[in-house]
Order: C-alpha cells, then structure tokens, then sequence
C-alpha cells in the first residue's frame, strides 16, 4: 500500500519573520518590569554573606599553606638522608 503524499502549500509568511517596531522597547520594558519582581538583599546582609564568604577563604588559605609547608618539611627529611 502506498501512501499518498497530502497536497502541502506553502506557508504563509510568518510573523516572527516580519521586524516589529518598538520590539526592543518592549523588551528594555519587560526587563524593566522584571527586575521590580526581585526581591533584593538588604545592605546589611550583603555586608555579613561578604564577610563570612572572606573568613572562609583567608582560612581556607592558611590550611592549604599550613599543608603546604608540613609536606615540604616532610620532603625535605625524605631527599636529605
């Protein structure tokens, strides 16, 4: 059984394809509009996740460099004997 092909027509221009104006102002709008939905972090909380997030790295820091010199010190009595 072969199946028959339906007629197809072209399609009409689409809408998507035409340039609207203002396009670019309804979407600085949208944004716009979008960005009021935020809810966005007070001052003070910012300024405590900051200081947290500098604490966590300046010790991190310091346990990688403590880990660092032990096995360097560790090295240097395996190479020296």
């Amino acid at each position: 059984m072969a199946k028959e092909k339906e007629n197809t027509t072209p399609k009409e221009s689409k809408k998507s394809e035409k340039k609207k104006p203002g396009k670019v102002s309804k979407w600085f709008k949208d944004l716009r509009s979008e960005f009021k939905k935020v809810v966005w972090p007070s001052k003070k909380t910012v300024v405590n996740n900051t200081s947290v997030v500098l604490a966590v790295v300046v010790l991190a820091a310091c346990l990688v460099g403590a880990l660092d010199a032990g096995f360097l010190s560790l090295m240097d009595l395996v190479y020296n004997r």
